[in-house]
């Protein structure tokens, strides 16, 4: 198995080289994995920081247009091993996250994700990342990162690049409509910051709205405006 890693990034001048050397330090195969930093216009000095890892062959910069769907979607296309995983600028994979992927691609779990644990310890943040280990679409997010086989992913035709909120989501949908979706229990640690910022149990009401309109039939123009109305 030789695996893609493609993480969108757009101003993540904070995170990214903490991010690239927990994945060089944790991975257990550096030889057949390659990671693509889909860079989305970047004003922070992001670019340049990712750049500075010219000395590691398996890492590279990619440009492309802003939107995460659209940039997964570009750095799908670039990327060369048969394998992809879809990681956000600040979620951290568990030590040997290669190795595991490639036990359940071996028993034919052609996607699937990490159970998911946030970097705070407040109660209702470690009782959200516990559900996460049941395999479950109701509990899935992007948060958990998501491996799926190129040519799996090429069939469901990839991301969705009109959403700018729910891209994972959509995704995983339909992989769990083909019964084709495992859960490795393993923990991959996600920032919590989104919900220091906002306030833990007022951006937890917000999402769990947007996900009842989704639910319900809302069109995704009517979530993003209800996200960049309520959501920092």
């Amino acid at each position: 198995m030789n695996l893609t890693i493609i993480i969108p990034v757009f101003n993540e001048a904070a995170h990214i080289n903490e991010l690239l050397f927990h994945l060089q330090k944790n991975l257990k195969h550096p030889q057949k994995t390659h990671i693509l930093v889909v860079d989305g216009g970047s004003s922070d000095g992001t670019q340049q920081l990712v750049n500075g890892f010219s000395n590691s062959n398996n890492i590279t910069l990619l440009n492309s247009p802003k939107g995460r769907g659209v940039q997964m979607n570009f750095g799908a296309k670039y990327a060369q091993g048969n394998v992809l995983y879809f990681l956000h600028a600040d979620s951290y994979p568990p030590q040997n996250f290669d190795h595991y992927i490639k036990q359940e691609i071996a028993k034919n779990n052609l996607a699937g994700c990490f159970k998911m644990k946030f970097d705070h310890n407040h109660w209702w943040l470690r009782l959200a990342g516990w559900f996460t280990q049941f395999n479950v679409k109701f509990f899935r997010g992007g948060d958990q990162s998501l491996f799926i086989e190129k040519t799996l992913f090429e069939q469901l035709n990839g991301f969705p690049e009109t959403h700018l909120i729910f891209e994972d989501f959509n995704l995983i949908r339909r992989l769990y409509k083909q019964k084709q979706f495992v859960v490795i229990q393993q923990w991959i640690t996600s920032s919590s910051r989104r919900y220091i910022e906002n306030g833990i149990a007022k951006l937890q009401y917000h999402y769990w709205m947007m996900y009842i309109k989704k639910w319900l039939g809302a069109p995704t123009d009517n979530l993003v405006a209800y996200y960049k109305k309520n959501v920092k």
